[in-house]
């Protein structure tokens, strides 16, 4: 007979291997991640794309054409990956300080590769202390996801009607279990605070260490050979 740790541990496995189920389950766990994964950029936004709509779609490009280059529907999904993905293993000044950087650098390789190491140093450090990643609720990641698509694609510009009404396709589509009402109520709360000049503490990009740097650039320079082989 099994123990209960070694079923679950099975049931996990399983769980990762299924498609969107699989995709679900991962984000509502606690560290984002089933047997011992943490879900990718690329699988991602490769899962939310296949449960779209084309009105879903639609909204994501739509933005982008009112945004402009900040408004790039990757930049977006990168917002929502580190709030699904990455809540309870980045602090939310990391998540920010990082969008606002991507705003100006435009290397999203780069910020990815960037995020990644810092959650996996933020598991390893909970391994070495033997702490549980935070539950992290549905409801904050979206918000989570709400503030960084706001630092990485507006800067501090006000938030129009329609960019509300995309805003509020996108998130539903990110994070479908979380109700449509809630959602609106985050958003039309942010455009407030953003119309009263309550957001005045935004994050500034903070420059990287040469030594991180360093360590990120070889990191993306090993992908694109793999890539090219």
């Amino acid at each position: 007979m099994e123990s209960s740790g070694s079923i679950s541990s099975f049931a996990s496995k399983v769980i990762g291997s299924l498609p969107v189920i699989g995709l679900l389950a991962r984000i509502v766990s606690d560290e984002g991640g089933v047997g011992g994964d943490v879900i990718d950029f690329a699988e991602f936004r490769r899962r939310v794309g296949k449960k779209s709509t084309v009105n879903d779609s639609r909204a994501f490009y739509e933005f982008q054409d009112r945004r402009g280059r900040a408004g790039d529907p990757l930049y977006v999904l990168l917002c929502c990956w580190l709030a699904a993905v990455g809540a309870g293993l980045l602090k939310s000044e990391e998540i920010l300080e990082g969008v606002a950087r991507l705003r100006i650098s435009n290397d999203i390789e780069f910020e990815e590769q960037n995020f990644i190491a810092l959650m996996n140093e933020a598991r390893e450090r909970r391994a070495k202390l033997n702490v549980k990643a935070p539950s992290i609720p549905m409801e904050v990641r979206v918000e989570k996801a709400l503030e960084a698509i706001y630092v990485c694609c507006f800067g501090e510009d006000l938030i129009e009607d329609e960019d509300e009404k995309l805003l509020q396709i996108m998130l539903s589509a990110v994070f479908p279990s979380v109700k449509q009402s809630q959602i609106e109520t985050m958003i039309k709360d942010k455009v407030r605070r953003v119309a009263e000049g309550d957001e005045e503490n935004l994050p500034k990009p903070k420059p990287l260490s040469k030594e991180a740097v360093q360590l990120q650039m070889k990191d993306l320079q090993f992908l694109r050979q793999n890539r090219e082989t």
